[in-house]
């Protein structure tokens, strides 16, 4: 039977980035959150007495909540197909925080479940939903650039564990840069390029361990076992091309660097990691660049709120388990073409949905 109103929302996964979501999720008038779960039942009480929700406890108790139609899966990268599979077998849709899988297989099982119960599987990055990113495809589907033909993609630091008091999972399969930094980057190139058609790719590993440099445990060294550079070419379906590096093994950091080329101008992006930010306009010729501020007041949370209202209208959401797929699809491909030494050929492909209304906001009430 469907519903109407608001969508209740359970969180599972209370951990760091559960908070950039509850302070959105808990504000948001299309979507009420009830219930927070994690294996740490202490710390999921703390979440839910910190954000004024009125449950918390166990995946299980979570599972088990009627007024629960949306579950928000903020597990680790190895627990994403799991979690995501009890929540459809419960009757729920999902929201899942990226990559939706380490593999091809148990991404394409997660998406058939969904499809055969008629349940929706969303995924982030959904920061292309965002002031930033929506006006940089704004701008591309205007022309502003021309016929959009070349992009480059610049992430490189030295890595996470300087900072990260737990960074582990960064450097086990399901981590490294590519896998944790990658979807948002990529989900950028798909959204104004369209699907990609094949991939070449190189990999390096600087360093076997590393030692954690924040917190409790700092001084400990953890064993890499994922490639720490991937260097990348990009050939679209479309024609288009694109250059990217991944890189956690970089003294010189870059960060946040897509640069779109047209047969008429170029357009620089903002960090696709963020909402918002500066894009820089260059028409051929020009001696300046025209610049373009964005501003959002929102963030982590807002495709959940997307996801909801394209649940009560019956159309298709935007940050689709589709989308998520093929891009997990690029990674993979990435990771094959640099054990292979040859282009691979990505399988999948993708539908877009065109960019979001002007004045779209997430604040608003529309249920």
């Amino acid at each position: 039977m469907s519903r109407s109103g608001r969508v209740g929302v359970g969180i599972i996964g209370a951990g760091n980035i559960s908070t950039q979501y509850l302070d959105n999720l808990t504000t948001f008038p299309d979507v009420e959150v009830l219930f927070i779960a994690d294996i740490d039942l202490a710390r999921a009480r703390e979440q839910a007495d910190k954000y004024g929700v009125a449950g918390s406890g166990t995946t299980e108790q979570l599972l088990a909540h009627d007024g629960i139609e949306i579950v928000v899966n903020l597990t680790i990268p190895a627990a994403h197909v799991e979690v995501a599979r009890l929540a459809l077998a419960a009757g729920k849709n999902v929201w899942t925080e990226k990559p939706i899988a380490l593999d091809r297989e148990s991404g394409k099982q997660l998406l058939a479940e969904a499809a055969r119960l008629g349940l929706r599987v969303a995924t982030a990055p959904d920061t292309f939903l965002g002031a930033g990113l929506q006006t940089g495809k704004r701008l591309i589907e205007d022309g502003r650039i021309g016929t959009p033909l070349t992009a480059l993609v610049l992430f490189q630091n030295a890595g996470p564990e300087p900072w990260h008091p737990n960074p582990d999972f960064f450097y086990v399969h399901g981590g490294g840069p590519l896998f944790d930094m990658g979807p948002y980057y990529l989900t950028t190139l798909v959204q104004n390029f369209g699907p990609v058609k094949r991939v070449a790719a190189t990999s390096s590993v600087s360093k076997q361990s590393r030692v954690i440099g924040s917190g409790s445990r700092a001084g400990q060294e953890i064993p890499v076992e994922v490639p720490t550079h991937i260097s990348a070419l990009v050939q679209f379906e479309s024609g288009a091309s694109a250059q990217c590096v991944f890189s956690f093994q970089s003294a010189l950091p870059r960060s946040g660097f897509v640069e779109f080329a047209g047969s008429t101008g170029t357009l620089v992006f903002p960090d696709p990691n963020m909402f918002d930010g500066e894009l820089l306009l260059w028409a051929d010729g020009a001696k300046e660049a025209e610049i373009v501020s964005t501003e959002s007041a929102v963030g982590r949370g807002t495709g959940v709120v997307e996801l909801a209202r394209a649940i009560r209208a019956g159309v298709p959401e935007r940050a689709s388990g589709e989308q998520a797929y093929h891009v997990l699809d690029v990674m993979v491909s990435m990771v094959e073409a640099a054990e292979s030494g040859e282009f691979v050929t990505v399988e999948s492909t993708v539908e877009l949905a065109g960019s979001l209304p002007e004045g779209w906001d997430p604040r608003t009430a529309t249920l």
